[in-house]
Order: structure tokens, then sequence, then C-alpha cells
């Protein structure tokens, strides 16, 4: 897929991939729009780049996505790329504490606000010529880690909705569905559970882009690749591979 000149919102983009993914899109004449809860955070990260705009929206909440969805609409109505990047992880052990209020917030984030903000834009996406949509998932998509379990279902559970959604598709139609698969990433989201030690977000904007550019529909970044071919032998031992990485 040919991605210049395009017009692309990407959720979470204030910061870490999002604002990665940012940079690297406007310098290839992409206008995109950034969006976050932190009005002050994407001013700054805007007012670094060149061809972004910004718009504050907590997507967790329907009325901000709808409002969001209402500028889309007036300000650029040829959207043709969403990039669904924003997240929310906490880390702790099953065993240690309750994970209900954990998980919900994880999953409210990381897997339903995705699907409806794709809900409201696919029609939007569907009357482009060439369209895509990225769902941001993980290296935790493909089995969990034991210290961000609910977090890893959540990622799971967007990596399934992303298969799903491409097949219901079909080959045929305009709107071409992407899934990017970073392993642990040096973000200050990833900061509480060992980002320091991931790579740099720079690493998975470029082979995003790659990924999109050559049509690979699951883009595994880094490390993730090569913990799927090890999950492909075996699934128990790559999820003990995983675990003792920590």
């Amino acid at each position: 897929m040919n991605i210049t000149n395009k017009t692309v919102l990407i959720t979470g983009g204030g910061s870490g991939i999002g604002f990665a993914i940012a940079k690297l899109l406007s310098e290839k004449n992409n206008t995109v729009i950034i969006t976050g809860r932190s009005e002050a955070k994407l001013k700054d990260a805007a007012a670094k780049l060149n061809n972004v705009s910004y718009f504050a929206a907590d997507i967790t909440k329907e009325e901000d996505v709808n409002k969001l969805v209402s500028y889309l609409n007036e300000k650029h109505p040829t959207l043709e790329v969403l990039i669904n990047n924003a997240g929310q992880a906490f880390m702790y052990k099953l065993q240690d504490a309750p994970a209900f209020d954990n998980s919900a917030a994880e999953m409210l984030t990381n897997y339903l606000a995705p699907i409806r903000l794709i809900d409201k834009l696919l029609p939007v996406l569907k009357a482009q010529k060439e369209a895509a949509i990225v769902n941001v998932t993980s290296v935790l998509a493909i089995a969990p880690s034991y210290d961000v379990p609910t977090y890893s279902a959540s990622k799971a559970a967007l990596h399934s909705y992303t298969q799903a959604l491409r097949f219901s598709l079909g080959d045929e139609s305009t709107v071409k569905i992407f899934e990017l698969m970073p392993p642990l990433v040096d973000t200050e989201f990833s900061a509480e559970i060992g980002g320091s030690n991931g790579i740099p977000p720079k690493q998975v904007a470029d082979e995003f882009l790659h990924g999109v550019e050559t049509d690979t529909y699951e883009i595994k970044v880094g490390f993730t690749a090569q913990f799927y071919d090890a999950y492909l032998k075996s699934p128990a031992d790559a999820f003990k591979m995983l675990n003792s990485r920590r």
C-alpha cells in the first residue's frame, strides 16, 4: 500500500510508538492528526513535527469519540488511515491482586475503544480509493506474560478481532487491515514493565512503514517474529521463553 499523501489519524500519538509513527508519516507528506487524553502533550508533540495537528480526546469515552469523529468529518473528510495505538497496562500478579478492575480498564482502552472507533470511521474509510486500519497489538497477543496478564489478554482479543475484521471485509476491500505487533519498546508507557530494556520506538515505526508498503498484514517487529516462529514449534516452550525474559 502506498502511504504518502494520505490523511492519517493516530490514537495515543503524543508520545512513544504513536509519536514515532507520526514523525515518520509526516516526513512522507502525509497529513497526520494525533489524539490522546493530554492536550498539553499533544500540543508539544505536534509543535515538533510538520503536517501534524491534534485533537484532545479520551477514546474510552463515547462523548469524546463522537466529538473526534465530528471534527474529522468537518476538517478531514478524506481520512484514509486509522492507527489504533493508544493503550493501557497494569503490572501485577494474578495471585496477589484482584484482576477485574485492571482488566476492565485495559479491555476498554486496548480492545473496546478501537472497535468503537472503527465502527464510527469505517464508512469514511470505505469511501476512499485506498485506506487502511492499523491495530497495534503486541508480542503478548501470541502468548501472555504473567506479570501483565490482563493486558496480554486485551491484546490477544484485539488480535482475534483484527483477523476477523480482515476476513470479513475480504480480499477485494479497499480498506486494508494491518496488525502491528511490537515486542517490548522503550517508551514512557512501558517504563513500569522494564521498557528501558526494549527496542527504540523508531525501529517500530520503520518496520511498520515497511510492512504497510509491502502489504504485510501482520507486522511482527523484532523479537516478535522470532517468538512467533518459536510458538509455532512449541507453544509451551515459547511461553516459558517469554516469561523467563523478565
